[in-house]
């Protein structure tokens, strides 16, 4: 039946929308406050350069793109009503006509159970699509009885039905109560939200940065928010959520590119083994790097005797060791002390001789001799970060000393790798951008004759949001540190998920390399999968269980679906491998046609991904094959059909998705059982296994 107010709604969110293009045109009038000619001034010119970036501004928190401005309404026992959307609208006497959903009096919208109603006689919850208003759920408070399940638990299903498109979206019009308390955590200090698969912990993150931002637009706006993710899919897969919701400041990054926009020269394009990429991410790197710094702080190996004028001056080698161990003394950071170094060495060479002539004048005049400049670049080099990695790593001399007691000669030599061509030239993986970063932290910018930096210094932020933090090594998590302005972080994850290289075992090991603070981090657990049909769910846990045995399995919502589909193809040799190939693409459309439209993930093993791509492309299927190339890319994943690999799906979730041969990811990937069940928990309606091999024990009944 229609529900009887629905022609009322619709009007007030027609009118709502008026109002709203009403401001937009406001917004584009402020153009013409300043005009500037040709000759005009510069602080007209100023002024029109500020009203610019203010309209873009106002302007880009007026898009909703095909969002829905309103999604609810709540009446209140003072019999007050307020329609709860994405953005506040007011009208022509400023009364709200639409109430921001951050805003403090739309928290009972969210919070309100029948325990405590929080002052609310009704919650009535919008079915919309676009301007177009098509349902209307209400949920009454003045009743004793009241279920206390799900906010809105008809408009809660119908978003989870909906098909993906290949990008995430904002659930600010289904958020639950113990995601609305998550994101209304306060500012200060660590937030820790550990949830698992299909809970929501990425999209509650990234609706807590919306929050503090308009909770704390000063000082928030001014310092800045950032979002690390673990790759460019992942980061393109979540673009648009806070567009959507009104903000689109937030500086959403992987580790590699905050590390580029220092030095423009990186270039991070080179895969690691996932033995180099252990020892890299450990935290006894820090020792090395900083031994390394020490070993490019050296004494002369023989005393230096250069000719200026008719006599001839000396620096020994006890007086360089001097400068070094006084310059280490003084100076933080390795290139500040260059300057010092440079001074005490003209100096040395001045005193040398009987009448003492002016040190400044002695570095003048040799300031360009070869021996000189050799003997200052010995002493106490001006280096950059891949200066000095690219020799450490190319040198075994190099990595044995600074490697010293910390690491293990069979570990220093992972490390090892020619240098190769020019630095410009050079390739850098994943697993280098902390260590580059930490080399950075102790040499400091170069400096200039003026002693003014020639580098730049690392941005901080007042905010950081971390996804998929458990996977971050300890140098990465020191690299996130160093961001932090204040300690203010959100750190997201499952620790059940953690699969690369070294991750932590618990959420103390990633707070031990994360900014000390004295109010204690707050860990909130989000325990209901709204995500994962059950019958899926009870599948993957299996795999949870033997994985993570310590981990409370997630509960899903959903208590109904379709069972995954199980399918073995061949006898198990290698001659099976393009039969198992060639089902799995035949099953990709199988699943894709029953899902009517909606998005699938073919989910494959590092081994088989080239040969899935092969037979997709020779049946003529339109499809995409995720990577993260490049920080350019547009477009996060196919809205149809993408091929995955698997150690790049976890954070994504799709319609349907097709997993091949469960028994080759357990073996290629670092912690095999935590990334198959990744790889199951990525669907939010149908799932599909096939395998060649024997299935592993622990899918079996």
């Amino acid at each position: 039946m229609t529900h009887p107010e629905i022609a009322a709604e619709q009007a007030h969110i027609d009118r709502a929308h008026l109002l709203l293009d009403q401001a937009r045109e406001r917004a584009q009038k402020l153009r013409g406050m300043v005009e500037v000619g040709r000759g005009g001034t510069t602080q007209a010119r100023y002024e029109r350069d500020v009203i610019e970036g203010s309209v873009q501004n106002r302007l880009g928190q007026l898009q909703l793109g095909s969002a829905s401005l309103i999604f609810g309404r709540i009446d209140l026992d003072t019999e007050d009503r307020f329609h709860i959307g994405r953005l506040a609208v007011a009208d022509e006497r400023q009364e709200p006509v639409v109430v921001d959903w951050r805003a403090p009096i739309a928290e009972p919208f969210y919070r309100a159970t029948g325990r405590d109603p929080m002052g609310l006689i009704r919650r009535r919850h919008f079915v919309s699509r676009g301007r177009e208003l098509l349902d209307i759920e209400d949920e009454l408070f003045d009743l004793d009885q009241l279920d206390e399940g799900f906010q809105g638990h008809g408009a809660l299903l119908a978003a989870l039905d909906q098909n993906r498109d290949g990008q995430l979206r904002d659930i600010v019009a289904t958020i639950q109560g113990e995601q609305d308390e998550i994101i209304r955590d306060p500012l200060k200090g660590m937030l820790i939200v550990q949830g698992g698969p299909g809970t929501g912990k990425t999209v509650v993150a990234l609706h807590r940065a919306a929050y503090l931002l308009y909770t704390h637009r000063f000082p928030l706006e001014g310092q800045g928010v950032l979002v690390v993710g673990p790759n460019r899919l992942f980061l393109r897969y979540i673009e648009q959520v806070l567009p959507s919701l009104g903000e689109a400041g937030v500086y959403l990054t992987v580790l590699a590119d905050l590390l580029v926009d220092l030095f423009d020269d990186v270039r991070v394009t080179l895969p690691d083994h996932s033995s180099s990429a252990a020892v890299k991410g450990s935290e006894r790197m820090v020792s090395v790097i900083s031994h390394a710094i020490k070993d490019r702080e050296r004494a002369l190996r023989e005393d230096l005797t250069v000719g200026f004028g008719l006599t001839r001056l000396r620096i020994t080698v006890t007086q360089s060791r001097k400068i070094v161990r006084e310059a280490r003394r003084r100076y933080r950071r390795h290139n500040a002390a260059r300057g010092y170094v440079e001074k005490e060495f003209f100096s040395a060479l001045a005193r040398s001789h009987h009448s003492e002539p002016d040190p400044e004048n002695v570095q003048y005049r040799l300031r360009r001799d070869p021996r000189v400049l050799e003997a200052l670049e010995w002493i106490w080099p001006v280096l950059t970060p891949g200066q000095l990695l690219r020799d450490l790593f190319g040198s075994e001399a190099l990595l044995g000393s600074a490697a010293g007691d910390h690491l293990a000669d069979e570990e220093w030599m992972t490390l090892y790798r020619p240098r190769g061509g020019s630095l410009a030239d050079y390739r850098w993986s994943d697993a280098d951008v902390p260590l580059l970063d930490e080399a950075y932290s102790g040499l400091g910018p170069r400096l200039d004759r003026d002693r003014k930096a020639r580098d730049p210094e690392l941005r901080t932020f007042g905010h950081i949001v971390v996804d998929e933090t458990q996977d971050h090594t300890p140098m990465a998590l020191r690299m996130i540190s160093r961001r932090s302005l204040n300690g203010s972080m959100t750190l997201v994850g499952d620790i059940a998920q953690a699969t690369a290289p070294g991750a932590a075992a618990n959420w103390d090991e990633v707070l031990n390399y994360l900014p000390s603070r004295t109010k204690e981090p707050r860990v909130r657990e989000l325990t209901l999968s709204y995500r994962i049909p059950a019958p899926n769910l009870e599948l993957a846990n299996k795999v949870l269980a033997v994985a993570a045995p310590d981990l409370a399995p997630p509960k899903a919502v959903r208590s109904v679906g379709s069972p995954p589909r199980i399918i073995q193809v061949g006898s198990g040799t290698d001659s099976a491998t393009h039969e198992l190939v060639e089902k799995s693409v035949s099953l990709v459309q199988e699943e894709s046609e029953a899902l009517g439209g909606g998005s699938v993930a073919v989910i494959a093993p590092q081994s088989l991904i080239d040969q899935v791509d092969a037979a997709l492309e020779a049946r003529g299927i339109d499809y995409g094959r995720a990577t993260t190339a490049s920080r350019n890319v547009s477009g996060p994943l196919h809205p149809k059909i993408a091929l995955v690999p698997v150690q790049l799906v976890k954070g994504l979730e799709l319609d349907g998705t097709v997993v091949i041969e469960p028994a080759a990811i357990l073996d290629e990937e670092p912690q095999g059982l935590r990334a198959l069940f990744v790889a199951l928990t990525r669907s939010t309606k149908r799932l599909a296994v096939i395998h060649a091999r024997p299935l592993p024990d622990v899918l079996r009944d």
